[in-house]
């Protein structure tokens, strides 16, 4: 894939890059380890100070990021202004509570003393995705520079100008040159960085193909990689649930970036005896959803990021339906210009269908009719993924079941799953491992050490 910005909602290439060549990547290599020597020195106090600059900035140009983040891949401006503000909390709130997750932490044992020390470890490459441009490198960068690191940001070859700004912001914010640099490569010049002793850890967020690659030519370097990958989460709604409530989150919880989010709910299992009526309000509400131009900020769902996206929705739709789903709204490419397609609603739709057994990565809602909530329980453990899980129900014992029943990292319940910097984000089976977030997230790059004093 070029490097370029191709606006998804025109089609027009509106800005082209270079990718770096090996000498200015040894340059960039170079420089992440003197800034690395400079951080790890710096007290919490000092890099807060900057962090919160960092959170200071992006607020007052929410505007003029959210746009070029809206230019680049498509999403909803409202949307695009908002995640900007949302890296400001995760900002501030790693810059309040890094000293506290990383003290040294004491333990009882028949020395004089003994204590955990946690240590920065340098240069993390963070390989990121397209679908939350900003956010997503954030999610890394605050809490792995709070901790003393430095980063090194391989972002997306359709999200350029992005990736540019978010090492501008940091640099505006008063960090050294080096200590977060984006470097604007091709996917195929990843493997080599890796292998460099010194890039000390990587980071992905990504397709389950990328992530095996990045873990495994970590893995052979004897580094620790940390992998946020996709997701088919269920959303279940059982008979004792707020039926409008569950109605009204499902359709946002579904067309969320689009559609694009690994957390978006994708499948969603309904009791029976409410199935119908879920149906119906459900399908009328995705229906009734304003499509097009994503800058005007009273558009609900704008084009995909990519044409190949669209291609490989309708083919996932359209082969759900050959395999015996019923489509009760859209199912359609809307338009001859831009990456439209209208949102989604499948019923019927067979345990062995794309829709069922593939990551949706567009506005295509599957629906599931089960019986009880054992069988809910066992269709929503039904795949590959255990990223996240919304659960709707009024009965509290029930809800216990599927909190301790269903495999992921995340369930939420009366709510839709969403990242927030105070809890750990990640998954298990194929959604990944390791945690962003949270106290979690910040101890995953840093060498956690023992220190056992016999007698001083």
């Amino acid at each position: 894939m070029a490097i370029a910005t191709v606006n998804p909602a025109t089609g027009e290439t509106l800005k082209t890059f270079e990718a770096l060549g090996d000498r200015q990547i040894e340059e960039k290599l170079q420089r992440s380890v003197e800034a690395a020597r400079r951080n790890r020195a710096r007290s919490f106090a000092d890099r807060s100070v900057r962090m919160r600059k960092t959170a200071d900035l992006l607020e007052q140009r929410a505007k003029t990021y959210g746009r070029l983040i809206t230019t680049e891949m498509g999403k909803p401006i409202k949307a695009a202004i908002a995640e900007v503000k949302k890296c400001a909390l995760v900002c501030r709130y790693y810059a309040d509570h890094a000293s506290e997750f990383l003290a040294d932490e004491p333990v009882k044992t028949e020395a004089e003393k003994t204590f955990i020390r946690y240590e920065p470890i340098g240069p993390v490459l963070a390989v990121m995705p397209w679908n939350f441009p900003f956010w997503q490198v954030f999610r890394f960068a605050a809490p792995a520079l709070m901790a003393g690191n430095v980063g090194l940001l391989k972002h997306s070859s359709n999200v350029p100008q992005c990736a540019l700004a978010i090492e501008e912001v940091f640099r505006d914010a008063g960090f050294a040159d080096g200590e977060f640099q984006t470097l604007l490569i091709t996917s195929e010049q990843v493997a080599k960085l890796l292998d460099d002793e010194r890039i000390k850890a990587a980071t992905l967020t990504g397709s389950e193909p990328a992530g095996a690659s990045v873990a495994s030519t970590a893995a052979k370097k004897i580094k620790k990689s940390v992998l946020e990958l996709g997701g088919s989460d269920p959303f279940v709604v059982m008979p004792s649930a707020d039926l409008e409530d569950a109605v009204r989150t499902a359709v946002q919880a579904r067309i969320v970036n689009n559609g694009q989010s690994c957390i978006a709910a994708k499948r969603f299992i309904v009791h029976n005896n409410i199935a119908q009526e879920f149906e119906t309000k459900f399908a009328a509400a995705m229906n009734a959803l304003k499509i097009g131009d994503p800058l005007d900020e009273s558009t609900e769902i704008g084009p995909l990021a990519m044409p190949q996206i669209v291609k490989d929705i309708a083919s996932q739709v359209d082969r759900s339906v050959a395999a015996g789903a019923k489509i009760l709204a859209g199912g359609k490419r809307i338009g001859e210009r831009g990456n439209f397609y209208a949102p989604t609603v499948l019923t019927n739709v067979p345990r062995s269908a794309p829709a069922a057994c593939e990551e949706t990565f567009g506005p295509v809602a599957a629906i599931f009719r089960v019986k009880d909530a054992e069988e809910a329980i066992a269709v929503a453990n039904a795949t590959s993924f255990g990223l996240g899980a919304s659960v709707w129900t009024r009965d509290r014992a029930e809800g216990a079941r599927f909190i301790d029943g269903i495999e992921s990292g995340q369930v939420f319940v009366n709510a839709m799953v969403a990242s927030d910097p105070r809890v750990p984000f990640g998954g298990v089976k194929h959604s990944g491992f390791g945690r962003e977030l949270g106290v979690h997230g910040i101890r995953e790059f840093v060498n956690i050490k023992t220190v056992w004093i016999a007698k001083m």
